[in-house]
């Protein structure tokens, strides 16, 4: 049984862990570390086997969130580091970030500042996604998609069910912490620039990080979406309700749908809302 277990997902990683694995062993020697191969074609496993690491190969890829629920279940640690296997992350930072840990919180987050971002566009879209779900849950959320995290192992399996195999596993568990009053804290850090090429297409993934956007709020609190977009339409039919009395003394049947729309949306907040409440109830 371990104290720590570090875990990596790691596609086509190699050059990348031949540096990072030696640096974690030398800070960490205590701890377990475990690389998760997601479907790599390049030499991971025998790299693992070098340096002693245990390795979890996939025959083909699963995502990145399937990687980190593999570690996550295999790990035997009390406390779970989970770091890019891209060379990004220091090692360094974890001592930090354990320190944190031992305040009071269940998960530390590394939170990158704007030199650390992946290009303008990348940047721009984290800063929407601190800001709302800054909004939504009342916390100050330095870095929602950072991906190197110092969690309780207890605290996140709870969540595992909830998380996607795809890129947006941070979003989720920190939405999830937040939910459950969880305490999560932020340490800064400094990203380094990755070695090889990112997994992340704009083209393919665009849509999916803006889902992100609507996944925030339906993780937390559904009707703090739903009820200000069901306003929107209930004033928008009343506008025109207005518009066309006032021109043609009757009442269209555009009023008629925007005020529909209106019970429908918050009708569908109203579930939702069931739905999230029941998602999160322990059985314990």
């Amino acid at each position: 049984m371990f104290h720590l277990s570090i875990i990596l997902p790691a596609k086509n990683e190699a050059p990348a862990l031949a540096s990072l694995i030696p640096r974690i062993v030398s800070l960490h020697p205590d701890a377990e570390v475990i690389v998760v191969d997601d479907g790599s074609t390049d030499d991971t496993p025998s790299l693992c086997g070098q340096h002693g690491v245990r390795c979890l190969s996939s025959p083909y890829s699963m995502g990145n969130g399937a990687a980190i629920k593999r570690g996550a279940r295999a790990a035997t640690g009390e406390i779970l580091v989970f770091m890019d296997g891209d060379g990004q992350h220091d090692p360094a930072d974890i001592v930090r970030m354990l320190e944190k840990l031992d305040q009071g919180y269940d998960m530390v987050v590394g939170a990158r500042d704007w030199s650390s971002q992946a290009g303008v566009g990348r940047g721009l879209a984290n800063t929407l996604y601190n800001w709302l779900a800054s909004r939504m849950t009342g916390h100050a959320v330095a870095d929602l998609t950072s991906g190197f995290r110092v969690i309780r192992a207890n605290k996140f399996r709870e969540f595992l069910h909830l998380l996607p195999n795809g890129f947006s596993y941070p979003t989720t568990s920190t939405m999830a912490f937040f939910r459950s009053a969880y305490p999560v804290a932020y340490v800064p850090i400094k990203a380094s620039q990755r070695i090889g090429k990112s997994h992340i297409k704009p083209l393919r993934d665009g849509l999916r990080f803006l889902l992100i956007i609507f996944k925030i709020a339906t993780l937390y609190s559904p009707m703090k979406l739903f009820v200000p977009a069901s306003a929107v339409f209930f004033v928008l039919g009343l506008a025109n309700y207005a518009w066309t009395y006032l021109h043609e003394g009757r009442l269209t049947n555009m009023s008629t749908l925007m005020w529909s729309a209106s019970v429908i949306v918050f009708l569908i907040g109203l579930v939702s809302e069931q739905i999230t409440a029941l998602t999160y109830r322990r059985d314990d």
